[in-house]
């Protein structure tokens, strides 16, 4: 009966046994001939994702879907709200952080001297406060009267600078439309009108200051929790590691944080040596402002590579105003002092760091410093050198071991 049923419905033997001899996989081709999903049963056997969990099924239900990137957005939205609200106090702990790495390195100096680090953390931030505080009490004051009187005294400056050789040397080689510009200036800044509009940004700028020192301030306590337990960081970082892998992480986070240390320690300590060198220059030629332009050459030589030339052009144009004479012999002193830090200063200074290309120096802290400011500039560089050894000693290595 069996024959009799099969032959009334036409099918031959080869034909009824047909799929039961089919290949597992000519369905998952079938299926991605016609670009459909793959079929649950056929997608367990080939090991593919089963047509109830690929993306194309769920448009099956719109809704759910719709309702899943909707949250998902929102989500996204509110974290980036909340990241942007707390970017300040981030700001504050990455600077901390950093902070810790650079104090690190005279840590385990006095650690080496046989000094618990409790005691040399102390003696650390002791120095460290006293000179803080030595130079608020020295600069502050004379930065803020120093600043006064350069608002106060510009139209005398334009006058100074209307006798001066150099603006005879401007006039006759460019003609009167030199003198044009400087008497606008003049007339500028004569009007007591535009004299209180500056005196508004220069308490801007006051507010700022305050703003400035009192997340300084946030930014040494924090810095100092993160000293004390800088060691412990390292230890419970190294745990998210297999621990296969954990001793070269160690070593390359080792190498990374002293590295770092290294480097801030060594901007900060060029950066003094600028400051000195630009403030006794100024106050031996008599040129104005020493405290400021000396206040002026730290925090632009801290930006890598092109800070010190910064800060010469600027420094040079200013006192152009005084005199050729003063200007000329302030260039050529300090041009000669900027040759003194690139061939002797900072080998002796940064030999612990990292080195990293001049190109990708200058391309980090240009987007350090879009980005975050001076802060950005400053960190952007051991950043890109932590990347750096990343590359060679992970990334190349495991591209290498491919054959």
């Amino acid at each position: 009966m069996t024959d009799d049923a099969s032959s009334s419905l036409g099918a031959s033997d080869a034909e009824t046994l047909a799929p039961l001899a089919a290949d597992p996989g000519s369905g998952t081709n079938a299926a991605h001939a016609q670009g459909d999903a793959v079929p649950d049963g056929v997608a367990e056997l080939s090991g593919e994702a089963p047509e109830s969990k690929t993306f194309w099924a769920n448009l099956n239900h719109p809704f759910s879907l719709g309702l899943l990137l909707t949250l998902g957005g929102l989500v996204a939205i509110l974290l980036g709200l909340a990241f942007w609200n707390l970017s300040t106090i981030i700001i504050y702990v990455v600077f901390a952080l950093f902070v810790a790495l650079g104090l690190d390195p005279v840590v385990r100096w006095f650690e080496r001297h046989k000094v618990g680090r409790a005691w040399a953390i102390i003696i650390v931030y002791t120095v460290f406060a006293v000179i803080f505080a030595g130079v608020l009490l020295l600069v502050v004051p004379t930065l803020v009267k120093q600043i006064t009187s350069f608002i106060t005294d510009l139209p005398d400056l334009v006058t100074q600078f209307q006798a001066s050789d150099f603006y005879g040397w401007l006039t006759s080689t460019f003609g009167s439309q030199v003198g044009d510009m400087v008497t606008q200036l003049k007339s500028f800044l004569a009007n007591p009108a535009n004299l209180a509009t500056i005196g508004g940004g220069v308490l801007n700028f006051a507010l700022s200051v305050g703003t400035t020192i009192s997340g300084l301030i946030i930014v040494l306590v924090l810095s100092l929790y993160f000293l004390a337990g800088l060691p412990a960081m390292k230890v419970a970082f190294m745990q998210f590691a297999p621990a296969r892998n954990r001793p070269k992480a160690t070593a390359m986070t080792n190498q990374i944080t002293d590295s770092i240390g290294a480097y801030l320690m060594g901007m900060v300590v060029l950066a003094f040596c600028n400051s000195l060198v630009a403030f006794f220059l100024h106050l031996f030629l008599g040129l104005p402002f020493p405290a400021l332009m000396g206040v002026l050459a730290f925090l632009i030589t801290l930006i890598p590579l092109i800070g010190s030339v910064l800060y010469w052009i600027t420094a040079t144009i200013i006192a152009l105003f005084t005199g050729w004479l003063p200007a000329l012999i302030f260039a050529i002193v300090y041009l000669i002092y900027m040759q003194l830090e690139a061939y002797v200063l900072t080998p002796r200074v940064m030999n612990k760091a990292i080195s990293v290309p001049g190109a990708l120096v200058v391309i980090g802290a240009m987007v350090g410093g879009t980005l975050l400011g001076l802060l950005g500039a400053l960190v952007a560089i051991p950043v890109t050198a932590s990347i750096l050894l990343i590359i060679k000693q992970v990334f190349i290595p495991r591209q290498d071991a491919k054959r």
